[in-house]
């Protein structure tokens, strides 16, 4: 029977990360040892933190093992993280991947990815007694013609924000009045608890990303969100599938957070002017991750797509996309048969 899989995580600084006869070896600034053996113990994900080292032979098996291995800032943003060579084969998917998005299936493609995000946003608002979408935005949808890509995409664009801003007005009220924002802003924003959206947002995104990578698709290539240098459109696609589940744990999470818990940075605004923006403090955003990685392995009693229908427990990461192999070729069947 094979163990729970391990996480190793090097958050804090001077630690090393190595390999030594078959065992991945931990050993932390005070000197004291961990050992995980590589065939008695499986490790899911590591995640190195700025400030820790790591030796190319331990580098060398994750990327054989296809173990996640993660790389955060000092803030504890992704910005990076091991890539197999193995991720770029399977090139029949991608070529299918490709041929849906200049095809039909883009639209209905699109239009399921779009449904299914303000659905889940129902959800939420229905959790917390607060008032859900009106079923007009599907009307909405699936009246928008399927001929000029561009234009079709900016039409679903301006259908979910005009539905998420309503969403976000709403669940803002469940948060403590000496922290709550006013509205959603994404990237650089200025308050704290818009930043703690978009942390948590950037480590769903990091998992989708790896999921992705994993079935052999092709991240920067999507149908809802348009195809950009530099963006990751398919990521932000089945991203926006997950981010009810971000927004109901910190509506939850952030009840215990206060104005003190936040510091403010000087930053650069623009080339020539400097801002104040304000962020979790360090210690409060390590807590804050090591709570997101904690809600990632929850477990959850999900029915099997194979085998039957026989219940299994899995983390909210296995049943987001970890399963690979069953993905890949779900994957490939959902750009083929729409």
């Amino acid at each position: 029977m094979t163990k729970l899989a391990s996480k190793l995580v090097l958050d804090g600084n001077g630690s090393y990360l190595g390999m030594e006869k078959g065992c991945f070896v931990l050993k932390d600034k005070k000197g004291s040892v961990e050992r995980y053996p590589l065939f008695e113990q499986e490790i899911g994900e590591v995640i190195l933190k700025s400030g820790n080292s790591i030796s190319t032979g331990a580098l060398a098996s994750f990327g054989f093992w296809d173990i996640d291995v993660l790389v955060l800032t000092q803030r504890g943003r992704p910005v990076a993280m091991l890539k197999s060579l193995d991720d770029d084969s399977h090139v029949q998917t991608r070529v299918a991947q490709y041929q849906a998005s200049i095809d039909e299936r883009a639209f209905e493609i699109a239009k399921k990815l779009i449904t299914a995000k303000l659905e889940s946003q129902n959800i939420i608002l229905r959790k917390y007694g607060l008032d859900p979408h009106l079923d007009d935005f599907k009307e909405k949808i699936e009246r928008t013609e399927n001929k000029n890509l561009e234009l079709f995409r900016r039409r679903m664009t301006w259908i979910e924000g005009k539905h998420t801003q309503r969403y976000y007005k709403q669940i803002f009220g469940l948060f403590p009045e000496k922290i709550r924002p006013k509205t959603r802003e994404g990237f650089m924003a200025y308050d704290g608890t818009n930043n703690i959206f978009n942390f948590a947002y950037e480590v769903l995104a990091w998992k989708v990303h790896r999921a992705l990578v994993k079935a052999k698709l092709e991240p920067y290539l999507g149908f809802l969100h348009s195809n950009q240098m530099g963006k990751l459109s398919l990521v932000c696609d089945f991203q926006e599938l997950y981010r009810y589940l971000i927004d109901d744990f910190l509506i939850q999470y952030c009840q215990k957070i206060s104005k003190r818990d936040f510091v403010a940075k000087v930053e650069f605004a623009s080339r020539k002017k400097k801002s104040k923006r304000k962020y979790l403090s360090d210690s409060e955003t390590k807590e804050l991750l090591n709570e997101l990685n904690r809600f990632f392995e929850e477990m959850v009693e999900v029915k099997r797509l194979r085998n039957g229908a026989r219940a299994k427990k899995v983390g909210y990461l296995e049943q987001l996309l970890c399963n690979s192999l069953y993905y890949r070729s779900r994957a490939r069947r959902y750009c083929q048969s729409l």
